[in-house]
Protein backbone atom coordinates (compact mmCIF):
# COMPACT_ATOMS: atom_id res chain seq x y z
CA UNK A 1 0.00 0.00 0.00
CA UNK A 2 1.20 3.38 -0.87
CA UNK A 3 2.55 5.37 2.10
CA UNK A 4 0.29 7.35 3.97
CA UNK A 5 2.50 8.54 6.76
CA UNK A 6 0.61 11.19 8.77
CA UNK A 7 4.04 12.71 9.81
CA UNK A 8 3.96 13.86 6.06
CA UNK A 9 0.94 14.94 6.33
CA UNK A 10 -0.05 12.41 2.81
CA UNK A 11 -3.86 13.75 3.44
CA UNK A 12 -2.73 16.83 1.77
CA UNK A 13 -2.89 19.21 5.03
CA UNK A 14 0.01 21.30 6.33
CA UNK A 15 0.19 20.29 9.72
CA UNK A 16 -2.15 22.91 10.92
CA UNK A 17 -5.78 21.93 8.63
CA UNK A 18 -4.74 24.47 6.19
CA UNK A 19 -4.24 23.73 2.05
CA UNK A 20 -3.53 26.58 0.95
CA UNK A 21 0.21 27.45 -0.48
CA UNK A 22 3.70 26.23 -0.22
CA UNK A 23 4.39 26.55 3.60
CA UNK A 24 7.45 28.17 4.14
CA UNK A 25 10.54 27.03 3.57
CA UNK A 26 8.47 24.49 1.57
CA UNK A 27 10.68 22.83 -1.94
CA UNK A 28 8.54 24.36 -5.03
CA UNK A 29 6.99 21.56 -6.35
CA UNK A 30 8.90 19.49 -9.39
CA UNK A 31 7.28 17.84 -12.66
CA UNK A 32 8.89 15.38 -15.24
CA UNK A 33 7.34 13.54 -18.09
CA UNK A 34 8.13 10.26 -18.29
CA UNK A 35 7.56 7.44 -21.49
CA UNK A 36 5.34 4.15 -20.34
CA UNK A 37 3.81 1.25 -22.09
CA UNK A 38 0.24 3.83 -21.99
CA UNK A 39 2.39 6.72 -23.41
CA UNK A 40 3.57 9.91 -21.81
CA UNK A 41 2.82 10.41 -17.95
CA UNK A 42 3.38 13.79 -16.76
CA UNK A 43 4.41 13.38 -12.89
CA UNK A 44 4.52 15.87 -10.28
CA UNK A 45 5.45 16.12 -6.78
CA UNK A 46 5.15 18.66 -3.93
CA UNK A 47 7.32 17.89 -0.63
CA UNK A 48 4.74 15.83 0.82
CA UNK A 49 4.77 13.21 -1.85
CA UNK A 50 3.07 12.46 -5.32
CA UNK A 51 0.02 14.78 -6.11
CA UNK A 52 -0.46 14.38 -9.69
CA UNK A 53 -0.02 11.64 -12.89
CA UNK A 54 -1.67 13.07 -16.12
CA UNK A 55 -2.18 11.12 -19.07
CA UNK A 56 -1.24 11.72 -22.74
CA UNK A 57 1.27 14.30 -21.50
CA UNK A 58 2.06 16.30 -24.43
CA UNK A 59 3.38 19.70 -24.50
CA UNK A 60 0.35 21.50 -24.80
CA UNK A 61 -1.10 18.59 -22.01
CA UNK A 62 1.64 19.17 -19.84
CA UNK A 63 1.65 23.27 -19.68
CA UNK A 64 -1.88 23.01 -19.56
CA UNK A 65 -1.83 20.94 -16.41
CA UNK A 66 0.98 22.96 -14.66
CA UNK A 67 -0.82 26.01 -15.02
CA UNK A 68 -3.79 24.26 -13.80
CA UNK A 69 -1.86 23.08 -10.71
CA UNK A 70 -0.13 26.49 -10.03
CA UNK A 71 -3.54 28.00 -9.56
CA UNK A 72 -4.38 24.97 -6.93
CA UNK A 73 -0.81 25.01 -4.78
CA UNK A 74 -0.17 27.96 -5.19
CA UNK A 75 3.42 27.95 -7.02
CA UNK A 76 3.94 26.74 -10.70
CA UNK A 77 5.74 23.09 -10.90
CA UNK A 78 9.38 23.75 -12.07
CA UNK A 79 10.97 20.87 -13.89
CA UNK A 80 13.31 19.15 -11.65
CA UNK A 81 13.92 15.49 -12.32
CA UNK A 82 16.47 14.86 -9.76
CA UNK A 83 14.04 15.85 -6.78
CA UNK A 84 14.32 12.97 -4.42
CA UNK A 85 10.83 12.53 -4.13
CA UNK A 86 9.83 13.20 -7.92
CA UNK A 87 13.00 10.58 -8.82
CA UNK A 88 11.60 7.84 -6.24
CA UNK A 89 7.80 8.42 -8.24
CA UNK A 90 10.10 7.94 -11.60
CA UNK A 91 11.69 4.97 -10.74
CA UNK A 92 9.04 3.26 -8.64
CA UNK A 93 6.32 4.14 -12.01
CA UNK A 94 9.24 2.74 -14.46
CA UNK A 95 9.92 -0.76 -12.30
CA UNK A 96 5.51 -1.58 -12.25
CA UNK A 97 5.28 -0.62 -16.68
CA UNK A 98 8.31 -2.98 -16.91
CA UNK A 99 6.58 -5.85 -14.29
CA UNK A 100 8.89 -5.26 -11.58
CA UNK A 101 6.79 -3.62 -9.02
CA UNK A 102 3.42 -4.78 -7.65
CA UNK A 103 3.18 -1.90 -4.72
CA UNK A 104 3.90 1.76 -4.74
CA UNK A 105 5.11 3.18 -1.71
CA UNK A 106 6.53 6.63 -3.21
CA UNK A 107 4.83 9.07 -0.41
CA UNK A 108 1.17 10.79 -1.47
CA UNK A 109 -0.10 14.27 -1.46
CA UNK A 110 -3.70 14.25 -1.25
CA UNK A 111 -4.60 17.68 -1.55
CA UNK A 112 -6.13 17.79 -4.29
CA UNK A 113 -9.15 15.39 -3.58
CA UNK A 114 -11.57 15.59 -0.78
CA UNK A 115 -14.69 14.08 0.79
CA UNK A 116 -16.01 11.38 -0.66
CA UNK A 117 -13.88 11.44 -3.22
CA UNK A 118 -10.70 10.85 -1.40
CA UNK A 119 -12.94 8.37 1.07
CA UNK A 120 -13.42 6.23 -2.07
CA UNK A 121 -9.45 6.33 -3.51
CA UNK A 122 -8.27 5.52 -0.62
CA UNK A 123 -10.53 2.67 -0.04
CA UNK A 124 -9.37 1.47 -3.55
CA UNK A 125 -5.27 2.04 -2.39
CA UNK A 126 -5.89 -0.18 0.67
CA UNK A 127 -8.53 -2.34 -0.50
CA UNK A 128 -7.68 -3.43 -4.42
CA UNK A 129 -4.61 -5.10 -5.06
CA UNK A 130 -2.23 -5.64 -7.96
CA UNK A 131 -3.96 -8.28 -9.99
CA UNK A 132 -7.43 -7.97 -8.71
CA UNK A 133 -10.31 -5.74 -9.36
CA UNK A 134 -13.69 -4.32 -7.66
CA UNK A 135 -16.95 -3.02 -9.31
CA UNK A 136 -18.49 -0.02 -8.69
CA UNK A 137 -21.41 -0.73 -6.94
CA UNK A 138 -18.99 -2.88 -4.90
CA UNK A 139 -16.39 -0.04 -3.83
CA UNK A 140 -19.35 2.01 -2.72
CA UNK A 141 -20.67 -0.52 -0.82
CA UNK A 142 -16.69 -0.76 1.73
CA UNK A 143 -17.46 2.48 2.00
CA UNK A 144 -21.24 2.50 3.49
CA UNK A 145 -22.72 3.49 0.37
CA UNK A 146 -23.96 0.65 -1.49
CA UNK A 147 -26.18 2.78 -3.58
CA UNK A 148 -23.39 5.17 -4.31
CA UNK A 149 -22.01 3.53 -7.52
CA UNK A 150 -22.78 6.21 -9.73
CA UNK A 151 -20.49 8.36 -7.40
CA UNK A 152 -18.06 6.35 -7.17
CA UNK A 153 -17.37 6.58 -10.69
CA UNK A 154 -17.08 10.09 -10.63
CA UNK A 155 -14.48 9.66 -8.05
CA UNK A 156 -12.50 7.36 -10.30
CA UNK A 157 -12.91 10.23 -12.92
CA UNK A 158 -11.19 12.57 -10.97
CA UNK A 159 -8.61 10.50 -9.39
CA UNK A 160 -5.68 12.96 -9.42
CA UNK A 161 -3.24 10.29 -9.26
CA UNK A 162 -3.86 7.22 -12.07
CA UNK A 163 -1.94 4.23 -12.04
CA UNK A 164 -0.92 4.68 -8.91
CA UNK A 165 -4.11 5.18 -7.07
CA UNK A 166 -5.21 1.98 -9.02
CA UNK A 167 -8.83 3.19 -10.69
CA UNK A 168 -7.90 0.80 -13.50
CA UNK A 169 -8.87 -1.78 -11.03
CA UNK A 170 -12.65 -0.23 -11.24
CA UNK A 171 -15.19 -2.47 -13.78
CA UNK A 172 -18.48 -2.90 -13.98
CA UNK A 173 -20.54 -5.32 -12.82
CA UNK A 174 -21.51 -7.12 -15.61
CA UNK A 175 -17.92 -7.67 -16.73
CA UNK A 176 -17.62 -4.70 -18.96
CA UNK A 177 -14.35 -3.41 -18.59
CA UNK A 178 -15.72 0.38 -17.56
CA UNK A 179 -14.62 4.11 -18.42
CA UNK A 180 -11.25 5.34 -17.47
CA UNK A 181 -9.86 9.00 -17.95
CA UNK A 182 -6.71 7.50 -20.11
CA UNK A 183 -8.73 5.89 -22.74
CA UNK A 184 -10.33 1.97 -22.51
CA UNK A 185 -7.04 1.30 -24.44
CA UNK A 186 -4.69 2.13 -21.64
CA UNK A 187 -7.10 0.93 -18.95
CA UNK A 188 -6.68 -2.55 -21.19
CA UNK A 189 -2.93 -2.48 -20.94
CA UNK A 190 -2.64 -1.95 -17.54
CA UNK A 191 -5.15 -4.82 -16.63
CA UNK A 192 -3.17 -7.10 -19.10
CA UNK A 193 -0.07 -6.17 -17.18
CA UNK A 194 -1.43 -7.03 -14.21
CA UNK A 195 -2.45 -10.32 -15.64
CA UNK A 196 -6.68 -9.41 -15.41
CA UNK A 197 -6.60 -9.67 -18.69
CA UNK A 198 -4.82 -11.86 -21.36
CA UNK A 199 -2.34 -9.47 -23.12
CA UNK A 200 -3.19 -8.16 -26.33
CA UNK A 201 -1.09 -9.96 -29.41
CA UNK A 202 -0.45 -6.58 -31.09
Amino acid sequence: MVSTDDRQHTDGTDGTGGTGGPRPGARVPAWEVVDSAIGPLLLVTTDRGLVTVAFHATDAVRDDTLDALAARLGTRPVHAPANPLLAEAIRQVAAYFAGELRTFTVPLDWSLVSGFHREVLRELLAGVPYGAVAGYGELAGRVGQPGAAQAVGAAMGANPLPVVVPCHRVVERDGGIGGFGGGLEAKRTLLALEGVLPQPLF
